[in-house]
């Protein structure tokens, strides 16, 4: 591994390490859990720059960080584009049902509260 390869390494949480707490509250934010949503009903890993957030590049980052550190995304470099992908599998074994409950009542919220 390059020096310019291990700087781009990020680090995520063990399956151990995920707290019921920290992905909570990395949950209860409107904007990351809108990126959630979009990563939910993906197939694929999506890359930041799909992601049309209002706020800035900076807050972005950090609303990616708090997902990443919680360990509700996983984010790699392929290239230079950072992708993400919901750590799905490793959520629901921890925490059954709770990541398709959230979706869920976030579904019938969005719904609840269209004009």
């Amino acid at each position: 591994m390059t020096e310019r390869d291990a700087s781009r390494t990020l680090t995520h949480p063990e399956a151990r390490e995920i707290r019921l707490e920290g992905v909570l509250h990395a949950l209860s934010d409107p904007v990351r859990l809108s990126i959630v949503l979009d990563l939910a009903a993906s197939a694929e890993d999506l890359a930041c720059s799909y992601f049309d957030l209002p706020v800035t590049k900076s807050t972005t980052t950090h609303h990616f960080r708090v997902l990443r550190e919680s360990g509700v995304v996983r984010q790699a470099y392929r290239g230079t584009t950072k992708l993400n992908a919901l750590r799905r599998e490793e959520l629901e074994t921890l925490f059954p049902g709770l990541l398709d409950s959230v979706l869920a009542a976030a579904a019938a919220e969005a719904s609840r509260l269209a004009p």
